[in-house]
C-alpha cells in the first residue's frame, strides 16, 4: 500500500473521490458537497487556519486503486488546553482492512508528533463541532446535513488501534406531527407569557446583530464545559453565511429577557434531502437540481445548535422557543420530523429537554482519543 500527501489539484480530486468509491450503492449515504469539504482546507474560508495547521493524505492499494484517506490538524487555541497536547484527525474513510486503517492512523500520528502533539482526537473537524464531527456508532440511517456517516466496521478499527471513547454525541428524533407532552406545553406557554420575556425569529435585515447575540449567548452558555474555546464573531458570521442558502429565518429563534439576549435555537431544513442527487457536485446542473429540491421542500429539519446563558438555564426558555417554532411549522404541514443533534452525553440539561419534548433516540456518534504514550 502507498500513502501520499495531498499536495496537488489531482490529489485533491482523489481525496474527494474516496467516499464515492466506498459508499457506492449505499442508499443511506449522502455525498457531502465537495465545496463544503474543501472549505475546511481553505485558509480564505476557514479562519481556524489563523491559529492552526492542517494536512491530508490518500491511501492506494498495490494496484494503485484508492482505498482510504485521512486528514490531521492542530487547533493551537485548543491543543494545549488538555493535559497532553492534543491534535485531531478527521475525514477518515477506508476499506474494511485493519492494516490500511493502521497506515492512515500511523501517518497522522507521526505528523502530529512531529508538530509537538502527544495525543489525537477523532474523527473531528478542523472547525466548530456542528459539522463533520464524531464516529457513527449507532443509528446507521439517513444522515442529516453536516453529520458524519460511516459503515459499522469503522468502530472496530478505531478500537483495535487503541482509540477510546471520551464521550458520545446523542441525536434524538422528534415526530412533530404529534403534540408535545402536556406538561412541556403547559410550562412553555407559561414562560411565553412572563413579563419581560420576548421571542423573535431571525431577521435577515439585522443579521449582524443576531450574530452578535448568538456569540454572546453561546460563549456564556458553554463556558463551564471542559476545554471550551469561546467562539469568535468571525466564525459565527462564516457559519451564518454558509446557512443562508438553505435557511428559513423563521426556523431560527432567539429569546430575550428584559432585552438581554438569553437563549437561541438554530434549526435548518435538512439540506441532505436537497443535495442527495448531486453526488457532491454543485456545478450548473447541480445548482438547478438543488434549487428545484429546495423549492419543492423537504420534510425534515435539524436543530443544529441550542444555547442558553447560564443564569437563564432553568427558566424554560428552550421549551418556549420550541412552542414558537411549532406555531410556525405546524400550519405549513410540510415537516414531519425534527432531528435534535447533537448533544454530548455529559450535557444532562439538554438531554432532559429532549426527553421532555417526547423525542426518541436516533443516532450516537463517538468522539475518541488516542494517547501516543500509553504509559
Amino acid at each position: 500500500m502507498t500513502i501520499l500527501e495531498v499536495d496537488s489539484p489531482k490529489k485533491i480530486k482523489k481525496f474527494l473521490a474516496v467516499p464515492r468509491i466506498l459508499y457506492a450503492g449505499d442508499n443511506f449515504w449522502v455525498c457531502p458537497l465537495d465545496n463544503d469539504i474543501e472549505a475546511v482546507f481553505d485558509a480564505k474560508r476557514n479562519n481556524f487556519h489563523t491559529h492552526g495547521k492542517i494536512t491530508r493524505w490518500i491511501l492506494l492499494d498495490q494496484n494503485q486503486k484508492l482505498i482510504g484517506r485521512i486528514a490531521a490538524f492542530i487547533n493551537e487555541k485548543k491543543a494545549f488546553t488538555f493535559e497532553q497536547a492534543t491534535g485531531g484527525i478527521g475525514f477518515v474513510e477506508c476499506i474494511d482492512d485493519e492494516s490500511a486503517f493502521k497506515i492512515l492512523f500511523d501517518t497522522a500520528k507521526q505528523w502530529l508528533k512531529e508538530n509537538g502533539m502527544e495525543a489525537m482526537d477523532g474523527p473531528i473537524n478542523f472547525g466548530e463541532n456542528d459539522n463533520f464531527w464524531g464516529l457513527l456508532v449507532e443509528g446507521y440511517t439517513h444522515p442529516s446535513y453536516g453529520m458524519n456517516y460511516n459503515k459499522p466496521y469503522y468502530k472496530k478499527h478505531f478500537d483495535n488501534y487503541g482509540f477510546t471513547t471520551m464521550y458520545e454525541q446523542i441525536t434524538n428524533h422528534l415526530d412533530i406531527t404529534k403534540p408535545f407532552p402536556e406538561r412541556f406545553t403547559k410550562i412553555a406557554k407559561w414562560v411565553i407569557k412572563k413579563e419581560g420575556y420576548t421571542f423573535k425569529p431571525l431577521d435577515v435585515k439585522n443579521f449582524d446583530q443576531f450574530a452578535a447575540d448568538f456569540q454572546e449567548i453561546y460563549n456564556d452558555g458553554w463556558k463551564n464545559f471542559a476545554n471550551f474555546s469561546p467562539i469568535k464573531l468571525e466564525t459565527v458570521m462564516e457559519s451564518f453565511e454558509k446557512m443562508k442558502l438553505i435557511m428559513d429565518p423563521k426556523l431560527i429563534w432567539f429569546a430575550y429577557v428584559n432585552g438581554e439576549p438569553a437563549s437561541f435555537v438554530v434549526t435548518l431544513p435538512d439540506a441532505n434531502l436537497m443535495i442527495k442527487s448531486l453526488n457532491g457536485k454543485l456545478n450548473l446542473l447541480g445548482k438547478i437540481k438543488f434549487l428545484y429540491n429546495k423549492l419543492r421542500g423537504v420534510n425534515r429539519m435539524r436543530a443544529v445548535v441550542m444555547g442558553t446563558k447560564e443564569k437563564f438555564q432553568k427558566h424554560g426558555l428552550e421549551s418556549a422557543i420550541f412552542i414558537k417554532l411549532g406555531e410556525y411549522v405546524l400550519p405549513k404541514k410540510q415537516y414531519d420530523e425534527l432531528e435534535l443533534s447533537w448533544v454530548g452525553d455529559f450535557n444532562d440539561k439538554m438531554l432532559t429537554l429532549h426527553e421532555a419534548t417526547g423525542a426518541v433516540l436516533g443516532k450516537k456518534h463517538a468522539t475518541m482519543r488516542y494517547m501516543f504514550n500509553k504509559d
